[in-house]
């Protein structure tokens, strides 16, 4: 609770939520003693898609080969404190109290948005890990996010790009998506993970002319497949690798694991068996993750209970693929925010799925409710159920046996459904 009045305390400190600009970001750090200038390996990750996964495959890689690393990430599903990742331990309680109070001091009478409070914040506690490796996770877009405020980096990784947020810049287009994420990218290395097609990767790779960075792209100097045996197969310019099943769901993580290959390789020349030991080992919250026990699992009875954040028509389709690859009927449970292309999202999955309900977000007051939901889609053939809760929601999968019960539409969502379970 103390935590969470202090972060309450720190929204007031600027009128807007989101505001892009870095004035107010650079003016707090250089209160700070810019500690960005301090960090010595910083990987920025930019994109639509695929940020969290890519950074957590290069965790685990990087942790296989004897390296530590800092994360941040955003947003969280459950509590601040998994945006604060040293040495590969999320950051405790009353430390994050600590740093965040020691930040407000320092930011005195200036304004802030939340996330540029936490952004300086994770940026200043760094320096005393200042010599892992540290992973950067881009909030909104990249050109006027606080995380874009380094001089070097090693590398900067460009995951899935599609359309999302749309109504947060000018261009809404995905060229205009594509400048904002790519404009003010370092020079130093680039590598740019699969994208939805080839017009996409044609574009990125116009907005990269310019940009003296060493590049690869999936496809081209990197790929990953699937082979008849189902083991995995990687190759780039080094050689072939044949590798195990990772330790996550969904064959559209196969292309984040591959470009989180190329750039451990790249990067830290690290060794096959490293690699094949580090993708067994990855960790994503919320992504295809498979809730085996805890209260809602109890609900849910005699069916696979699994939960993922995506939100996006891109997110989507990827999770739809999977849906196709199962055995089981699937059902989902879907509630989302209000700024999303509800159609679009749920047209992908009504020919796959056996039933389709939808739900409102809890303590979320940006999230649609789960009637004004059902009105725009009218057109949706599959029939809508409503549900008053997540629980009921889960409850009314008892009716079947060994069936999946998927849980998606909203970060938001999944967190309440973790807090819950």
């Amino acid at each position: 609770m103390k935590l969470q009045k202090l972060i309450s305390r720190l929204q007031q400190k600027h009128p807007r939520k989101i505001d892009l600009t870095l004035d107010r970001t650079f003016k707090l750090l250089k209160k700070l003693g810019n500690p960005q200038d301090k960090l010595q390996n910083v990987i920025s990750v930019v994109g639509t898609n695929s940020k969290y996964s890519i950074c957590k495959s290069i965790e685990a890689i990087l942790n296989e080969a004897g390296y530590k690393c800092n994360l941040y990430l955003s947003p969280h599903l459950q509590s601040y404190t998994e945006r604060f990742i040293y040495n590969d331990k999320e950051i405790k309680d009353e430390i994050l109290i600590n740093l965040l109070e020691d930040i407000e001091k320092t930011l005195g009478d200036d304004q802030a948005t939340l996330f540029e409070i936490l952004t300086c914040a994770y940026l200043k506690y760094s320096e005393e890990f200042k010599e892992n490796v540290t992973l950067i996770e881009a909030g909104l877009f990249h050109q006027f996010d606080s995380t874009n405020v380094f001089k070097k980096n090693i590398a900067s990784i460009i995951g899935s790009i599609g359309l999302d947020h749309l109504h947060w810049i000018k261009n809404k287009t995905i060229e205009g998506i594509i400048h904002e994420k790519t404009v003010s990218l370092l020079n130093s290395n680039i590598f740019v993970n699969k994208q939805d097609n080839i017009k996409i990767v044609s574009k990125i790779e116009n907005a990269l002319k310019n940009n003296n960075s060493k590049k690869y792209f999936f496809g081209k100097d990197f790929n990953i497949l699937k082979a008849e045996n189902s083991f995995i197969q990687y190759e780039d310019s080094k050689g072939l690798i044949i590798l195990p099943e990772p330790s996550i769901l969904g064959d559209h993580q196969l292309a984040n694991i591959g470009t989180s290959i190329a750039a451990t390789k790249q990067l830290f020349n690290i060794k096959d068996e490293d690699i094949k030991n580090g993708i067994t080992k990855i960790d994503l919250k919320g992504r295809l993750q498979e809730i085996k026990s805890g209260r809602l699992k109890k609900i849910v009875g005699l069916n696979r209970l699994i939960c993922d954040g995506g939100h996006n028509i891109n997110s989507s389709i990827a999770i739809t693929k999977w849906i196709k690859q199962q055995n089981e009927d699937v059902h989902v449970i879907i509630g989302m925010m209000k700024d999303k292309d509800h159609r679009g999202f749920i047209e992908c999955f009504k020919d796959e799925v056996k039933s389709i309900t939808l739900i409102n977000i809890p303590n979320q007051v940006g999230s649609i409710s789960k009637e004004d939901f059902q009105n725009k889609l009218n057109k949706v053939e599959k029939k809508i159920n409503l549900e008053n809760s997540i629980e009921e929601s889960i409850r009314s999968m008892n009716r079947y046996q060994n069936n999946i019960c998927l849980i998606t539409g909203s970060l938001y969502l999944i967190g309440e459904v973790l807090n819950l379970n």
